[in-house]
Protein backbone atom coordinates (compact mmCIF):
# COMPACT_ATOMS: atom_id res chain seq x y z
CA UNK A 1 0.00 0.00 0.00
CA UNK A 2 3.14 2.01 0.01
CA UNK A 3 2.60 3.10 -3.91
CA UNK A 4 -0.92 5.03 -2.19
CA UNK A 5 0.64 6.43 0.66
CA UNK A 6 -0.25 10.42 1.29
CA UNK A 7 -0.67 11.08 -2.45
CA UNK A 8 -2.55 13.75 -3.36
CA UNK A 9 -6.14 12.04 -4.05
CA UNK A 10 -6.75 14.09 -6.98
CA UNK A 11 -4.10 13.09 -8.82
CA UNK A 12 -5.39 9.78 -9.86
CA UNK A 13 -7.63 9.35 -12.18
CA UNK A 14 -11.07 7.36 -12.34
CA UNK A 15 -9.16 4.27 -13.22
CA UNK A 16 -6.54 4.38 -10.88
CA UNK A 17 -9.27 5.10 -7.57
CA UNK A 18 -10.94 2.23 -8.78
CA UNK A 19 -7.80 -0.18 -8.88
CA UNK A 20 -7.16 1.06 -5.23
CA UNK A 21 -10.66 0.53 -3.63
CA UNK A 22 -10.52 -3.24 -5.15
CA UNK A 23 -7.04 -3.23 -3.45
CA UNK A 24 -8.66 -2.70 -0.27
CA UNK A 25 -11.77 -4.87 -0.93
CA UNK A 26 -14.22 -2.34 -1.14
CA UNK A 27 -17.36 -2.16 -3.78
CA UNK A 28 -17.33 -0.80 -6.36
CA UNK A 29 -20.20 1.79 -6.14
CA UNK A 30 -17.56 3.83 -3.83
CA UNK A 31 -15.32 4.95 -6.88
CA UNK A 32 -18.09 6.89 -7.83
CA UNK A 33 -19.16 8.59 -4.83
CA UNK A 34 -15.40 9.56 -3.79
CA UNK A 35 -15.56 10.90 -7.06
CA UNK A 36 -18.28 12.77 -7.16
CA UNK A 37 -16.89 14.08 -3.38
CA UNK A 38 -13.83 15.05 -5.27
CA UNK A 39 -15.01 16.70 -8.39
CA UNK A 40 -18.89 17.76 -8.18
CA UNK A 41 -19.21 18.39 -4.55
CA UNK A 42 -16.33 19.78 -3.75
CA UNK A 43 -15.11 18.67 -0.54
CA UNK A 44 -11.76 19.52 1.42
CA UNK A 45 -11.45 16.92 3.46
CA UNK A 46 -12.28 13.65 3.63
CA UNK A 47 -14.96 14.33 6.56
CA UNK A 48 -17.13 16.02 4.36
CA UNK A 49 -17.78 12.56 2.48
CA UNK A 50 -20.93 11.92 4.64
CA UNK A 51 -22.43 8.74 2.66
CA UNK A 52 -19.18 6.93 3.95
CA UNK A 53 -18.72 4.98 6.30
CA UNK A 54 -16.28 6.57 9.08
CA UNK A 55 -13.92 3.57 9.14
CA UNK A 56 -13.53 4.27 5.43
CA UNK A 57 -12.94 7.82 5.64
CA UNK A 58 -9.99 7.20 8.13
CA UNK A 59 -9.06 4.47 5.75
CA UNK A 60 -8.78 7.72 2.81
CA UNK A 61 -7.59 10.21 5.77
CA UNK A 62 -4.63 7.63 6.72
CA UNK A 63 -3.50 6.90 3.09
CA UNK A 64 -4.00 9.83 0.69
CA UNK A 65 -4.06 13.69 1.03
CA UNK A 66 -6.60 15.91 -0.08
CA UNK A 67 -4.88 19.51 -0.74
CA UNK A 68 -7.26 21.95 -1.43
CA UNK A 69 -6.67 25.84 -1.47
CA UNK A 70 -8.42 27.48 0.65
CA UNK A 71 -10.28 31.31 1.39
CA UNK A 72 -7.97 33.76 3.84
CA UNK A 73 -9.51 37.30 3.17
CA UNK A 74 -11.83 38.62 0.89
CA UNK A 75 -12.26 42.42 -0.12
CA UNK A 76 -15.03 44.20 -2.15
CA UNK A 77 -15.07 47.29 -4.17
CA UNK A 78 -17.84 49.82 -4.27
CA UNK A 79 -18.68 48.46 -8.40
CA UNK A 80 -19.61 44.81 -7.18
CA UNK A 81 -16.61 43.25 -7.71
CA UNK A 82 -14.38 40.41 -4.89
CA UNK A 83 -11.06 39.94 -4.75
CA UNK A 84 -9.94 37.22 -2.58
CA UNK A 85 -6.64 35.51 -1.21
CA UNK A 86 -6.33 32.06 -1.09
CA UNK A 87 -4.43 30.00 0.73
CA UNK A 88 -2.59 26.81 -0.44
CA UNK A 89 -2.03 23.61 1.50
CA UNK A 90 1.79 24.83 2.43
CA UNK A 91 0.92 27.97 3.22
CA UNK A 92 1.86 30.34 0.26
CA UNK A 93 -0.77 32.68 -1.36
CA UNK A 94 -2.21 33.77 -4.52
CA UNK A 95 -4.98 35.65 -5.73
CA UNK A 96 -8.75 35.80 -7.70
CA UNK A 97 -11.83 37.86 -8.93
CA UNK A 98 -15.01 37.70 -9.01
CA UNK A 99 -16.23 40.36 -11.53
CA UNK A 100 -19.51 40.87 -12.21
CA UNK A 101 -21.19 42.69 -15.24
CA UNK A 102 -24.07 44.33 -16.66
CA UNK A 103 -25.64 44.22 -13.07
CA UNK A 104 -29.12 44.48 -12.98
CA UNK A 105 -31.99 46.96 -11.53
CA UNK A 106 -32.69 44.09 -8.94
CA UNK A 107 -28.98 43.58 -8.08
CA UNK A 108 -28.68 40.60 -9.71
CA UNK A 109 -25.57 40.44 -12.23
CA UNK A 110 -25.78 39.30 -16.01
CA UNK A 111 -22.12 37.90 -16.43
CA UNK A 112 -19.92 36.83 -13.75
CA UNK A 113 -16.29 36.42 -14.52
CA UNK A 114 -13.72 34.69 -12.29
CA UNK A 115 -10.05 36.04 -12.89
CA UNK A 116 -8.15 33.04 -11.98
CA UNK A 117 -4.32 32.72 -10.90
CA UNK A 118 -1.92 29.93 -12.26
CA UNK A 119 1.29 30.40 -10.43
CA UNK A 120 2.40 32.10 -6.71
CA UNK A 121 4.30 35.22 -7.78
CA UNK A 122 5.46 35.35 -11.74
CA UNK A 123 8.66 34.84 -12.97
CA UNK A 124 8.28 37.61 -16.01
CA UNK A 125 8.90 40.77 -14.30
CA UNK A 126 6.74 42.76 -16.42
CA UNK A 127 7.56 46.31 -15.43
CA UNK A 128 3.77 47.68 -14.83
CA UNK A 129 2.32 44.72 -13.26
CA UNK A 130 2.39 44.03 -9.28
CA UNK A 131 2.65 40.21 -9.48
CA UNK A 132 5.69 40.63 -11.68
CA UNK A 133 8.07 42.23 -8.99
CA UNK A 134 6.91 39.41 -7.06
CA UNK A 135 9.02 36.20 -6.60
CA UNK A 136 7.51 33.51 -8.21
CA UNK A 137 7.28 30.72 -5.36
CA UNK A 138 5.93 27.91 -7.64
CA UNK A 139 3.14 26.99 -10.14
CA UNK A 140 -0.25 26.01 -8.39
CA UNK A 141 -1.38 22.19 -9.41
CA UNK A 142 -4.23 21.79 -11.74
CA UNK A 143 -6.95 21.06 -8.72
CA UNK A 144 -5.53 24.02 -6.79
CA UNK A 145 -6.69 25.83 -10.11
CA UNK A 146 -10.10 23.79 -10.20
CA UNK A 147 -10.46 24.98 -6.45
CA UNK A 148 -10.10 28.56 -7.67
CA UNK A 149 -13.07 28.22 -9.95
CA UNK A 150 -15.19 26.59 -7.48
CA UNK A 151 -14.53 29.06 -4.63
CA UNK A 152 -15.42 32.33 -7.06
CA UNK A 153 -18.53 30.09 -8.59
CA UNK A 154 -19.61 29.85 -4.99
CA UNK A 155 -19.26 33.22 -4.12
CA UNK A 156 -20.90 34.22 -7.33
CA UNK A 157 -24.11 31.82 -6.03
CA UNK A 158 -24.15 33.22 -2.78
CA UNK A 159 -23.26 37.03 -3.68
CA UNK A 160 -25.23 37.26 -7.12
CA UNK A 161 -27.78 34.47 -6.93
CA UNK A 162 -25.82 33.06 -10.57
CA UNK A 163 -23.24 30.80 -11.44
CA UNK A 164 -20.15 31.60 -13.05
CA UNK A 165 -20.33 32.62 -16.89
CA UNK A 166 -16.87 33.01 -18.04
CA UNK A 167 -13.43 32.20 -16.77
CA UNK A 168 -10.17 34.19 -17.52
CA UNK A 169 -6.83 33.29 -16.85
CA UNK A 170 -5.77 37.23 -16.37
CA UNK A 171 -4.51 36.99 -12.54
CA UNK A 172 -1.25 36.09 -10.73
CA UNK A 173 1.69 34.44 -13.18
CA UNK A 174 1.73 33.46 -16.79
CA UNK A 175 -0.03 30.42 -17.40
CA UNK A 176 1.89 29.43 -20.33
CA UNK A 177 5.05 28.58 -18.16
CA UNK A 178 2.25 26.41 -16.24
CA UNK A 179 1.75 24.11 -19.59
CA UNK A 180 -0.16 21.38 -17.97
CA UNK A 181 -1.25 22.34 -14.95
CA UNK A 182 -3.67 24.82 -16.50
CA UNK A 183 -4.16 22.45 -19.16
CA UNK A 184 -5.66 20.07 -16.84
CA UNK A 185 -7.36 22.43 -14.68
CA UNK A 186 -9.56 23.29 -18.21
CA UNK A 187 -10.12 19.80 -18.49
CA UNK A 188 -11.95 19.23 -14.93
CA UNK A 189 -13.64 22.30 -15.66
CA UNK A 190 -15.13 21.65 -18.33
CA UNK A 191 -15.97 17.81 -17.88
CA UNK A 192 -19.03 16.45 -17.40
CA UNK A 193 -18.46 15.25 -14.06
CA UNK A 194 -16.75 18.49 -13.16
CA UNK A 195 -17.90 22.04 -13.65
CA UNK A 196 -19.32 21.00 -17.08
CA UNK A 197 -18.11 24.84 -18.30
CA UNK A 198 -17.71 25.25 -21.99
CA UNK A 199 -14.68 25.77 -23.23
CA UNK A 200 -15.67 28.57 -25.57
CA UNK A 201 -16.29 30.48 -22.04
CA UNK A 202 -12.62 30.42 -21.30
CA UNK A 203 -9.90 32.81 -21.73
CA UNK A 204 -6.15 31.91 -21.20
CA UNK A 205 -3.94 35.40 -21.68
CA UNK A 206 -0.50 35.18 -22.24
CA UNK A 207 2.67 37.59 -22.34
CA UNK A 208 3.15 35.99 -25.17
CA UNK A 209 5.76 32.05 -24.94
CA UNK A 210 5.63 31.37 -28.52
CA UNK A 211 6.60 27.93 -28.29
CA UNK A 212 3.61 26.99 -25.66
CA UNK A 213 1.37 29.23 -27.94
CA UNK A 214 2.20 26.45 -30.84
CA UNK A 215 1.65 23.85 -28.56
CA UNK A 216 -1.93 24.90 -27.60
CA UNK A 217 -2.44 24.77 -31.88
CA UNK A 218 -1.06 21.19 -31.65
CA UNK A 219 -3.03 20.37 -28.74
CA UNK A 220 -6.50 21.55 -30.49
CA UNK A 221 -7.24 23.55 -27.11
CA UNK A 222 -11.14 24.74 -27.59
CA UNK A 223 -10.32 27.56 -25.10
CA UNK A 224 -9.86 31.33 -26.07
CA UNK A 225 -6.44 33.20 -26.47
CA UNK A 226 -4.96 36.47 -24.94
CA UNK A 227 -2.27 38.28 -25.81
CA UNK A 228 -0.99 41.00 -23.34
CA UNK A 229 0.39 43.14 -25.94
CA UNK A 230 0.88 46.58 -24.77
CA UNK A 231 3.95 47.75 -27.08
CA UNK A 232 3.83 47.19 -30.60
CA UNK A 233 7.51 47.24 -32.04
CA UNK A 234 10.11 45.27 -29.90
CA UNK A 235 12.56 47.91 -28.47
CA UNK A 236 9.38 49.08 -26.78
CA UNK A 237 8.03 45.73 -25.97
CA UNK A 238 11.85 45.07 -25.03
CA UNK A 239 11.88 47.66 -22.23
CA UNK A 240 8.66 47.03 -20.80
CA UNK A 241 7.87 43.32 -21.16
CA UNK A 242 11.16 41.58 -20.96
CA UNK A 243 10.06 38.22 -22.34
CA UNK A 244 9.83 40.18 -25.45
CA UNK A 245 13.81 39.77 -25.71
CA UNK A 246 13.19 36.17 -26.59
CA UNK A 247 9.89 36.10 -27.91
CA UNK A 248 9.44 38.89 -30.25
CA UNK A 249 6.80 40.33 -32.37
CA UNK A 250 7.60 38.46 -35.49
CA UNK A 251 8.01 34.88 -33.54
CA UNK A 252 4.57 35.80 -31.99
CA UNK A 253 2.84 36.81 -35.07
CA UNK A 254 4.07 33.35 -36.49
CA UNK A 255 2.83 31.30 -33.43
CA UNK A 256 -0.52 33.07 -33.60
CA UNK A 257 -1.02 32.45 -36.84
CA UNK A 258 -0.17 29.06 -36.36
CA UNK A 259 -2.70 28.56 -33.39
CA UNK A 260 -5.63 30.08 -35.60
CA UNK A 261 -5.00 28.00 -38.35
CA UNK A 262 -5.08 24.45 -36.14
CA UNK A 263 -7.88 26.20 -33.89
CA UNK A 264 -10.25 28.47 -35.00
CA UNK A 265 -10.43 29.67 -31.65
CA UNK A 266 -10.42 33.85 -31.30
CA UNK A 267 -7.35 35.50 -30.36
CA UNK A 268 -7.95 38.59 -28.40
CA UNK A 269 -5.02 41.73 -28.16
CA UNK A 270 -4.88 43.43 -24.85
CA UNK A 271 -3.55 46.39 -24.77
CA UNK A 272 -2.63 48.64 -22.19
CA UNK A 273 -1.97 52.45 -23.01
CA UNK A 274 0.59 54.25 -21.29
CA UNK A 275 1.39 58.46 -21.07
CA UNK A 276 4.05 59.12 -23.60
CA UNK A 277 5.34 55.62 -23.92
CA UNK A 278 2.75 53.62 -26.49
CA UNK A 279 0.19 55.98 -27.22
CA UNK A 280 1.63 58.16 -29.87
CA UNK A 281 -0.21 57.81 -33.22
CA UNK A 282 3.37 55.66 -34.42
CA UNK A 283 2.32 53.12 -31.92
CA UNK A 284 -1.15 53.18 -33.40
CA UNK A 285 0.21 52.58 -36.53
CA UNK A 286 2.45 50.14 -35.20
CA UNK A 287 -0.65 48.12 -33.83
CA UNK A 288 -2.54 48.31 -37.02
CA UNK A 289 0.25 46.24 -38.61
CA UNK A 290 0.39 43.67 -36.71
CA UNK A 291 -3.12 43.62 -36.34
CA UNK A 292 -3.16 43.06 -40.11
CA UNK A 293 -1.48 39.52 -39.69
CA UNK A 294 -2.80 38.54 -37.18
CA UNK A 295 -6.59 37.12 -37.57
CA UNK A 296 -7.83 39.20 -34.17
CA UNK A 297 -10.88 38.62 -33.09
CA UNK A 298 -10.75 42.21 -30.82
CA UNK A 299 -8.23 44.69 -29.54
CA UNK A 300 -8.73 45.10 -25.97
CA UNK A 301 -7.38 49.02 -24.87
CA UNK A 302 -7.19 49.05 -21.05
CA UNK A 303 -7.02 51.87 -18.81
CA UNK A 304 -3.68 51.86 -16.62
CA UNK A 305 -3.86 50.80 -13.37
CA UNK A 306 -1.09 52.47 -11.29
CA UNK A 307 0.73 50.13 -8.56
CA UNK A 308 2.90 51.55 -5.85
CA UNK A 309 6.46 49.92 -7.78
CA UNK A 310 5.91 51.72 -11.39
CA UNK A 311 5.76 55.26 -12.23
CA UNK A 312 3.64 54.97 -15.47
CA UNK A 313 0.61 56.89 -15.89
CA UNK A 314 -2.24 56.48 -18.23
CA UNK A 315 -3.49 59.20 -20.79
CA UNK A 316 -6.03 61.41 -20.61
CA UNK A 317 -9.88 60.32 -22.11
CA UNK A 318 -9.45 62.26 -25.16
CA UNK A 319 -5.75 61.05 -25.88
CA UNK A 320 -7.56 57.47 -25.17
CA UNK A 321 -10.46 58.12 -27.64
CA UNK A 322 -7.84 59.52 -29.92
CA UNK A 323 -6.07 56.49 -30.15
CA UNK A 324 -8.93 54.82 -30.51
CA UNK A 325 -10.87 56.24 -32.64
CA UNK A 326 -7.29 56.10 -35.03
CA UNK A 327 -7.51 52.19 -35.07
CA UNK A 328 -10.98 51.86 -35.58
CA UNK A 329 -10.70 54.19 -38.58
CA UNK A 330 -8.59 51.59 -40.05
CA UNK A 331 -10.71 48.88 -39.43
CA UNK A 332 -9.23 47.76 -36.46
CA UNK A 333 -12.14 45.96 -34.06
CA UNK A 334 -11.40 48.08 -30.91
CA UNK A 335 -13.25 48.27 -27.26
CA UNK A 336 -12.31 49.68 -24.13
CA UNK A 337 -12.11 47.71 -21.54
CA UNK A 338 -12.99 49.57 -18.18
CA UNK A 339 -11.01 48.16 -15.45
CA UNK A 340 -12.72 46.82 -12.19
CA UNK A 341 -12.19 46.98 -8.77
CA UNK A 342 -9.76 49.76 -8.59
CA UNK A 343 -10.37 50.51 -4.88
CA UNK A 344 -9.09 47.65 -3.67
CA UNK A 345 -6.07 46.54 -6.41
CA UNK A 346 -8.02 44.28 -7.80
CA UNK A 347 -7.74 45.80 -11.64
CA UNK A 348 -5.82 44.35 -14.16
CA UNK A 349 -1.84 44.30 -13.22
CA UNK A 350 -2.42 45.25 -9.72
CA UNK A 351 -2.95 41.69 -7.86
CA UNK A 352 0.20 41.44 -5.21
CA UNK A 353 -1.32 39.73 -2.03
CA UNK A 354 -2.24 42.96 -0.73
CA UNK A 355 -5.99 42.01 0.59
CA UNK A 356 -6.63 43.88 3.70
CA UNK A 357 -10.39 43.17 4.86
CA UNK A 358 -10.73 40.16 6.32
CA UNK A 359 -14.18 37.92 5.71
CA UNK A 360 -14.98 34.91 7.85
CA UNK A 361 -15.01 32.11 5.68
CA UNK A 362 -18.78 30.53 6.59
CA UNK A 363 -20.14 34.08 5.35
CA UNK A 364 -18.99 33.10 1.69
CA UNK A 365 -19.40 29.43 1.28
Amino acid sequence: MDEWKKKNIRTLTFKELQTYFETIGEKKFRVKQVWEWLWQKHAHNFDEMTNLSKELRQTLSDTFSLQAIRLDVSQYSSDGTIKTRFKTHDNHLTEGVLIPVDNLPTGQAGRQTACVSSQIGCSLSCKFCATGYMERKRNLEFDEIYDEVVLLNLMAEKTYGKKLTNIVFMGMGEPLLNYKNVLKAIERITANDGLAMSARRITVSTAGVAKMIKQLGDDGVRFNLALSLHAANDAKRNEIMPINETNNIAALIEALNYFHQKTGNDITFEYILFKGVNDSMQDADDLIKIYKQVPVHLVNIIEYNPIDAADFTKPDKDATQKFMDYLANHRVNVRLRISRGKDIDAACGQLANKVSIPVATSQLV
